[in-house]
């Protein structure tokens, strides 16, 4: 199974963070940045190709994101593909899932306490 690489922590949300992806050869952009505008903390997060049968793994790791925190995800598999499934678990449990999102298109994800947006 593809494997979604890297994730770019941002300067103020997360530090130390570092990049290994594999950069496409179509040159499109596929970072989104995750803006947590609820009062939880995201404790995890997934982005995996519309091709795949599962989630790929967490892209958090041990990091989380906590309220009022961005993160700028690199989405990047390597793959060329564009459109992503998406999901936050929040740390009540709550999940915020978005099928279908053109990450080569869309530039940050949006989550509050009342739903989500991409933008």
């Amino acid at each position: 199974m593809r494997r979604v690489f890297a994730i770019f922590a941002a300067a103020a949300a997360l530090s130390g963070a570092s990049s290994i992806a594999s950069a496409s050869t179509d040159g499109k952009n596929r970072k989104v940045t995750v803006e947590n505008l609820s009062s939880q903390t995201i404790r995890e997060l997934y982005a995996s190709p519309v091709t795949a049968t599962t989630w790929e793994e967490d892209m958090l790791g041990q990091r989380t994101l906590p309220p009022g925190q961005n993160l700028l995800t690199n989405i990047d598999n390597g793959t060329n593909e564009c459109n992503y499934d998406l999901k936050a678990v929040m740390a009540n449990g709550r999940e915020h899932v978005r099928r279908r999102v053109n990450v080569c298109a869309a530039n940050k994800w949006v989550i509050g306490d009342s739903g989500d947006s991409i933008q």
